[in-house]
């Protein structure tokens, strides 16, 4: 195996040392080399493209809920009868499915590979679907949103994994932030077709997505990490290649990989060290702040609060589409920034535009339901709940939408970055559970505008927290983060 790694990339100490000779900062720095040289870009941006179809997928099974939940209540989707209970489960087993695939989805990929681990998703979308479009009970409509769901919580481990094993350092966040750019894509293109197709029909256009992934992304490299912790250094180099251009000089870059590889075993003492446990602390907490910064109850509310602002040009499938919208444009506009200005400026932005937007909507609902305020007063107001609805969607997507998915992968050596991704992202995932669960018996307890007051609170901890803890990841190296980390 060595004397074919020498055949390939040459003896190390010789690339070595004219690599240290021509003044590489860093594995992807491409300032001092040559036109020829120089990494191809285009590649990356198809593999990742390809792989976030995936993410599409998902965002179609997470809205496809919203534009029927009506028709569904009303017994018109295959004469099943549901209540209002038995609709918030079926959007409810989505996130139990995610929950549970996602504990597992990290070792999958560690095992047989990123790439092949998102491919096989395909059984579970096409499963789950079949079930849904089959369904004559109720039964089979959970076990199909279970099992679909299931598909969407793997797509988040899987697909970030994969994206930040192929991106060179200096466009890692803008194609990392395609996962979310993605999703919320796809839950517009659930929107749409929900409002304009029969249900049958929307429903069978929501099934074919998962089908164009894999049509799409089988002809996608694996990432050359994954190759390298399976000895396979022929087909890493090969994939690298693929990935950067066959003029680009794969050397340096593939022992900077080798080198970020510590250990074949993992072993106890590489998940209970001082920088796994600071990485877990702060991913963690990103996660519990993206999901408590009040996003679903902002979401779940967009047609009340279109109401309670007399917008009725816009009926609740049009407010649903408009507000999607917003979130596809933001969450592209993040993409395109957040490598110039980094991670820590978006989300500490991106908290703070939120905390505002939460006291403005806790103050148009105490203003209306607990005080005696006069009628033209309020429809004076009316401006006030879906400025701070915009503000608020522009915002999330900006920052704290995208990029708590970025950092996980960024954040992790590469020896743990499966198995500690997946816990991450089942901790959302359980979060995004309890809180579409629970939300509206907690709400009614203790009101409308003191939930979104405590929301409005919650972003501003954020906010304070990514200023003080959470270090920046923008630019830098897997060593050099890890270095942060010890500091």
């Amino acid at each position: 195996m060595d004397s074919d790694r020498e055949l390939l990339i040459g003896n190390p100490s010789d690339w070595q040392n004219e690599a240290i000779n021509r003044n590489y900062d860093s594995v992807n720095n491409t300032e001092e080399l040559s036109v020829e040289d120089r990494p191809n870009k285009l590649p990356q941006y198809v593999a990742t493209i390809s792989a976030t179809l995936s993410a599409l997928s998902a965002g179609v099974v997470l809205g496809w809920t919203s534009p029927i939940s009506d028709d569904i209540k009303t017994g018109k989707y295959n004469h099943i009868s549901v209540n209002e209970n038995e609709i918030g489960w079926i959007g409810s087993f989505t996130t139990l499915g995610a929950l549970m695939f996602s504990l597992i989805t990290g070792k999958v990929c560690d095992v047989i590979g990123r790439k092949s681990t998102l491919i096989l998703l395909i059984i579970p979308f096409g499963i789950g679907w079949i079930l849904i479009l089959w369904a004559n009970n109720l039964a089979m409509l959970y076990f199909g949103r279970c099992i679909t769901g299931m598909a969407a919580g793997a797509c988040s481990i899987a697909a970030p994994l994969y994206i930040n094993e192929i991106s060179q350092k200096e466009i890692r966040g803008t194609l990392g932030s395609y996962f979310q750019l993605m999703v919320t894509v796809g839950i517009l293109y659930a929107y749409c077709f929900g409002k304009f197709l029969s249900i049958v029909n929307y429903t069978v256009m929501c099934s074919l997505v998962p089908a164009a992934f894999v049509f799409v992304f089988i002809f996608q490299p694996e990432t050359p990490l994954y190759y390298l912790k399976t000895s396979q250094y022929n087909k890493a180099v090969g994939a690298l290649k693929h990935l950067r251009g066959n003029h680009y000089n794969v050397q340096t870059e593939i022992q900077a990989l080798e080198n970020s590889l510590t250990t074949n075993d993992l072993k106890i003492s590489d998940i209970f060290n001082r920088r796994t446990i600071k990485a877990m602390s702060m991913t963690l907490a990103l996660m519990f702040f993206q999901q408590f910064s009040g996003v679903n109850a902002i979401i779940f509310y967009t047609s009340h609060i279109f109401d309670e602002a007399h917008v009725h040009v816009l009926d609740a499938k049009t407010a649903s589409i408009f507000v999607s919208v917003m979130q596809v444009i933001a969450t592209f506009i993040s993409s395109l920034i957040v490598d110039k200005s980094g991670r820590k400026v978006l989300l500490i932005g991106s908290t703070f535009v939120m905390s505002i937007s939460c006291l403005l909507l806790g103050l148009f609902f105490s203003l209306k339901y607990r005080t005696t305020i006069d009628t033209n007063t309020m429809n004076a107001l009316g401006f006030l709940p879906v400025l701070s609805l915009c503000l608020y969607i522009i915002a999330f997507s900006l920052g704290l939408g995208p990029i708590p998915w970025i950092i996980p992968s960024e954040m992790f050596n590469s020896d743990i970055k499966g198995i500690a991704s997946s816990f991450v992202g089942s901790f959302n995932w359980f979060l995004a559970f309890f809180i579409t669960k629970f939300y509206l018996d907690i709400e009614t307890v203790i009101g409308q505008d003191t939930s979104f007051y405590i929301f409005s609170c919650m972003c501003l901890i954020g906010s304070l927290f990514v200023y003080f803890i959470l270090p920046e990841t923008k630019g830098k190296s897997s060593e050099e983060i890890q270095n942060a980390l010890d500091t």
